[in-house]
């Protein structure tokens, strides 16, 4: 399942980067769920299954990282949207009641300024439920 996206090209970068993050989970033995799920709450970029393990994927791609990068963009505030929106799919979507679950962010930064190559960081396990009452 796939929500559209606006043909902007800051979308079509976000695009770009969530397409690299789902074939590098890909590789790592993952199976599409959904791409860019979201309700009242927030949006999820990436929905990926492995056995019995459901991860809800953040993506977050920079040009530069002054800013911290990619990773340090995932701040508490976004962290709380994506875990009521993954409550809200698991809601939605009894067959995955059984799952365990886990947040993960896929951080893609650009080492150098004028540079095609993209260093991919997968931060497994990045947060937890525990940002909601902590």
């Amino acid at each position: 399942m796939t929500v559209g996206r606006s043909t902007s090209p800051k979308h079509q970068i976000g695009q770009q980067a969530e397409e690299t993050a789902l074939n590098f989970l890909q590789q790592q033995g993952f199976q599409f769920v959904a791409q860019n799920y979201h309700c009242k709450m927030g949006e999820i970029d990436l929905i990926v299954k492995k056995d019995h393990l459901l991860v809800f994927v953040e993506v977050r791609q920079r040009k530069s990282s002054v800013f911290g990068g990619a990773a340090a963009s995932v701040t508490p505030s976004k962290q709380r949207k994506i875990i009521q929106t993954s409550a809200f799919f698991l809601q939605s979507f009894s067959e995955f009641e059984s799952f365990d679950c886990r947040f993960d962010v896929i951080a893609i930064d650009r080492p150098a300024q004028f540079s095609d190559s993209k260093k991919i960081d997968w931060i497994e396990d990045a947060f937890d439920a525990s940002v909601l009452y902590g």
